[in-house]
């Protein structure tokens, strides 16, 4: 799954990035790449940010932060997050 982006009401989608990657902290950098070179492009519409992530078996707390300026761009273009846990996608 791992981060697919589309509008809302129409289900088309716009983007599909880190295909593969299932671990949150990775992805969260991704998508703030993604934001980045990609919301100046878009219209405000009603998007969805659908992201699949596994939690770390060994994780011990930290992790990825969802930090004020990417979710100024999310609001500003009309970004929803999902966040859809899938066990089982990490390798150890």
């Amino acid at each position: 799954m791992p981060i697919k982006i589309y509008r809302q009401k129409t289900n088309e989608e716009i983007a599909w990035i880190c295909n593969g990657v299932w671990d949150l902290p990775n992805q969260i950098i991704e998508l703030g790449k993604w934001l980045e070179s990609e919301t100046k492009l878009l219209q405000k519409d009603e998007y969805v940010i659908d992201i699949g992530f596994d939690i770390q078996p060994n994780s011990t707390g930290g992790g990825a932060v969802i930090d004020s300026k990417l979710m100024k761009m999310m609001a500003d273009k009309g970004f929803d997050l999902y966040l859809s846990e899938y066990p089982n996608q990490l390798k150890d």
